[in-house]
């Protein structure tokens, strides 16, 4: 009986079933599960053959289909840490143009893992469509968190908010230049209030998690109560001039000009102050959050 052939009609619970008796010491759904895998890598080398040949559309778009979940995978890796209204699925878009791109430039005669080039195709084609569609400069990009990681040292070593003269010592530049180089950083600091709130609550918005107007969610109530108490004690932390500038833009909806008139200063200069102030809140949640 060790040459018959297994009944055709039982598969043992192997995805298909045998027609030879595998060797000896190996089961049959491993050998089984073994010999699909080689069917599938050999299926693949010989599209890769065809496709390097034919050049044929319709052998591309099965190399597409076969390796897409490359995409969403690098996609989701650059998608972490990046704001919360940026969407995956536009990384997953751009990634396939890279995907395409990688699958025509890939020479399988030279030997290289396809994988491991396509990851590095797909991730920088996610990132130039990033940066297309940043409108901030990457040095005022730069910048901004180098004024961020200095307000953070100089606030956890002297525990208050640091001054401009502070702020302009610790990154080796005078106060006039870190004035010129706040007014650049109003671009990088376009944020909706809400979004500030909404820091350490895995940066969901408030107004995606507004509570139905016919019940009361304890949980969703306290959470609230909770945001507003974290930004009163970061907005009490600021500065008399960054606090006035904040409460009259953000709670009596006053224009720039409008509070440099009550302050008697410039526009430019309530921009630098707003900014200031936007930069300054940002680091103080981030860290009440994350204690």
């Amino acid at each position: 009986m060790t040459g018959a052939t297994p009944d055709p009609d039982y598969a043992g619970g192997c995805d298909r079933v045998l027609t030879a008796v595998p060797p000896a010491g190996i089961t049959p759904c491993s050998w089984t599960a073994d010999a699909m895998a080689e069917e599938a890598d050999a299926g693949v080398i010989a599209l890769w053959q065809a496709y390097s040949r034919d050049r044929d559309a319709a052998l591309r778009d099965r190399l597409l289909l076969h390796y897409a979940p490359l995409v969403k995978y690098v996609a989701g890796r650059v998608g972490t840490g990046l704001p919360s209204h940026v969407d995956v699925a536009d990384l997953v878009q751009s990634g396939v143009f890279g995907l395409w791109d990688a699958i025509d430039r890939f020479e399988p005669e030279r030997g290289l893992k396809f994988e491991t080039y396509a990851m590095q195709r797909i991730r920088g084609a996610i990132l130039d469509e990033l940066r297309a569609q940043d409108w901030v400069p990457r040095l005022v990009r730069s910048r901004a968190r180098e004024v961020e990681r200095a307000l953070e040292r100089l606030e956890t070593r002297l525990q208050r908010s640091a001054s401009d003269a502070e702020v302009a010592a610790e990154l080796g530049i005078s106060v006039t230049e870190l004035r010129e180089l706040y007014a650049q950083l109003q671009l990088t600091s376009v944020v909706a209030l809400d979004e500030l709130m909404a820091v350490g609550r895995g940066g969901t918005s408030i107004a995606d998690t507004l509570p139905d107007e016919t019940t009361q969610d304890p949980s969703a109530f306290l959470d609230s109560i909770e945001s507003k108490r974290l930004l009163a004690e970061a907005v009490s932390q600021l500065t008399d001039r960054d606090r006035v500038v904040v409460s009259l833009y953000y709670f009596e909806n006053l224009t720039l000009a409008e509070i440099g008139r009550v302050l008697g200063v410039t526009e430019s200069r309530v921009c630098q102050l707003h900014t200031r102030a936007v930069l300054r809140l940002r680091s103080k949640m981030l860290e009440a959050s994350a204690g």
